[in-house]
């Protein structure tokens, strides 16, 4: 094996994340921006009926020094094909 061959083959791709997994699908995404004269228990709800009956997944949170809150969900993009056309 000459030197050139062996450089190809060390070229591995890198594991993911823990945590992350590279499923190829397409998403949605939706930021909400929460205030801070909204309490913890009122965010969490809300995010759970996001996630409960809009199919939302959180992806990231961050919190502002002001306590303002600004929130992103994601979701899968289903396509349906017709099964109806032969």
């Amino acid at each position: 094996m000459d030197d050139d061959e062996h450089r190809a083959g060390a070229r591995l791709a890198r594991p993911p994340r823990p945590g992350f997994r590279r499923t190829g699908g397409q998403y949605e995404y939706r930021m909400l921006t929460i205030p801070r004269s909204t309490s913890g228990s009122d965010a969490r709800q809300m995010l759970t009926d996001e996630a409960e009956y809009g199919r939302w997944e959180l992806t990231r949170t961050r919190l502002y020094a002001g306590g303002e809150r600004t929130v992103w969900l994601r979701r899968r993009i289903i396509r349906v094909r017709s099964t109806l056309d032969n």
